[in-house]
């Protein structure tokens, strides 16, 4: 019998289950990119839509030298300082409007949109968002076309994608977390949470190639992106393995009674002396204590969660353990890492004097050091087990490094590049492993008996409450920004400390626990 060639032999090297995991992993990560890459034109087209133009004096001067000329030229828009409405000295409180209505509504949905999404089948309710802010994006950029200078279109179609945005991040993280089990989670999700730092990327380079010429197709090209990437879901996307008769991932130790947030002296009778003298599994060990003494039992599960097929309530979510403290990190976390995504390429054109499309290029930077902090933070919470240490850890290193940046940026623009690269890589890691590992940490949390539709709405209120602060903060940029970029940076190095105060308590269980632990084992 003739040997196999060698792709053959790779083929069959992995089981069935194994292949549609990694189908499922990468058609979900496409899919959220596609959705970062129709957010991004928005902060490459600011410093099209508002360019600075020379005084009233020289073009007045220069508009009667034309007239004497050469009969002028109507264009799309008239204004010489860019796109009417955002030609006026307050664009910057403008542009801020536009970002502050995009993110409001995307902040308000997302608290609907979990709820929502337990109660309907993941590939409808998809599909159709991603259709939807297909329309929206691509609306946006008709306002071009059309020669549309009215602010009310611009805030509607932001409010209107807002929106239906919020179908995506609940409906792929249930997806993920049904298909993928709690094994070296971080680093699995760290890796899969680099489709945000991809669509970025993405975005800003297909919305930079157009920008300088016809910025309206920087929002039709994405719009009609999400749009076919909505259809590829609808066609294609499993959302749990039994639907196809896969394996679900089981535990890795029928002991692995309770979710990460409880690990510490776990009390259950039925277990000998000799049991009790093993480590607890690794799974367990990734979140916090559920009390202040470390100390929990199984009757401690209650609630909505005994029911696997039952929906939770917003407010059951809200009880398990650290679903709060991490929301309200988040929500500081997020306002920096949204301000950069909003308003860094503006930033970059005014303090490095290059044009918007250079700016959009240069400021993917940032999310190329996203990716790297996201699959980092992953790592290390995977081989620290602490998930609220590791994300206090890259917080307290960002706040000095926002410092540096808004110092070593006016320098030039090798430093700048490197700046972006550090900057970018502890920013989005904190963010990064919240809104993924440790979502679907408490989304799964023993206390909820298995019912895996409660991720949904975990994941909905982590990342809706950092939705909120992803509000604020390219809002306040907007106010601030007139008085000196040096103010914003200011702001975000008070968010980071925030975040990490926020997360003290929890940090300082994790260490009690593995204390506890410790000292468990010697004796």
């Amino acid at each position: 019998m003739a040997q196999l060639p060698p792709g053959i032999r790779f083929i069959t090297s992995f089981s069935r289950d194994q292949w549609y995991r990694a189908f499922i992993f990468s058609l979900t990560f496409l899919l959220y990119a596609s959705f970062h890459l129709s957010r991004k034109p928005i902060s490459i087209v600011k410093g099209e839509l508002h360019k600075h133009c020379a005084s009233q004096v020289e073009l007045d001067s220069y508009k009667e030298y034309a007239a004497q000329i050469q009969p002028v030229k109507k264009s799309f828009n008239a204004s010489q300082c860019g796109w009417e409405p955002f030609d006026k000295s307050n664009y910057k409180q403008l542009l801020g409007a536009l970002d502050y209505s995009f993110l409001c509504a995307y902040a308000v949905g997302m608290y609907l949109s979990g709820l929502i999404g337990e109660r309907l089948p993941i590939r409808y309710y998809l599909t159709g968002g991603m259709l939807a802010s297909g329309l929206f994006t691509a609306m946006f950029g008709l306002g071009y076309f059309y020669n549309v200078h009215n602010l009310w279109f611009y805030i509607i179609a932001q409010i209107a994608n807002g929106l239906v945005q919020t179908t995506g991040w609940p409906s792929v993280v249930t997806c993920i977390g049904n298909w993928f089990g709690k094994g070296r989670r971080g680093l699995i999700m760290g890796v899969w949470n680099s489709h945000t730092s991809v669509g970025n990327i993405l975005g800003s380079l297909i919305a930079a190639y157009w920008v300088s010429t016809c910025w309206g197709l920087s929002f039709v090209v994405p719009g009609v992106i999400v749009a076919l990437m909505g259809v590829v879901c609808f066609l294609f996307l499993i959302e749990h393995p039994k639907d196809v008769s896969c394996s679900c991932t089981p535990s890795s130790s029928s002991k692995t009674f309770l979710n990460g947030s409880s690990r510490c002296r776990i009390q259950m009778p039925t277990l000998n002396a000799k049991e009790n003298g093993k480590p607890q599994d690794a799974e367990m060990q990734h979140l916090l204590p559920d009390s202040e003494n470390c100390s929990v039992s199984l009757s401690s599960s209650t609630g909505e969660g005994r029911h696997g097929t039952s929906a939770i309530s917003f407010l059951g979510a809200l009880r398990i353990p650290g679903v709060v403290e991490f929301s309200l990190c988040l929500l500081f976390a997020k306002l920096v890492s949204y301000t950069f995504l909003f308003w860094l390429p503006l930033y970059i054109t005014n303090v490095e004097h290059l044009d918007a499309k250079r700016a959009g290029d240069l400021s993917t930077l940032f999310d190329v050091g996203g990716i790297f902090g996201g699959i980092l933070a992953g790592l290390i919470s995977d081989r620290l087990e602490k998930r609220a240490s590791t994300c206090g850890m890259m917080l307290l290193l960002a706040a000095p490094t926002l410092y540096m940046f808004s110092a070593v940026s006016k320098m030039g623009l090798e430093a700048t590049v490197v700046m972006l690269l550090i900057s970018g890589a502890l920013v989005n890691g904190p963010y990064a492993l919240i809104t993924t590992a440790v979502s679907a940490d408490l989304g799964t949390h023993k206390s909820l008996k298995g019912n895996a539709r409660a991720l949904s709405t975990v994941t909905a209120i982590i990342d809706g409450t950092g939705s909120v602060g992803a509000a604020l903060g390219p809002l306040l940029a907007g106010l601030i920004s007139p008085s000196g970029w040096n103010n914003v940076f200011y702001m975000l190095m008070v968010a980071d400390a925030c975040a990490l105060l926020l997360l003290l308590r929890l940090i300082q269980k994790e260490l009690q626990c593995h204390a506890d632990h410790t000292l468990f084992k010697e004796h």
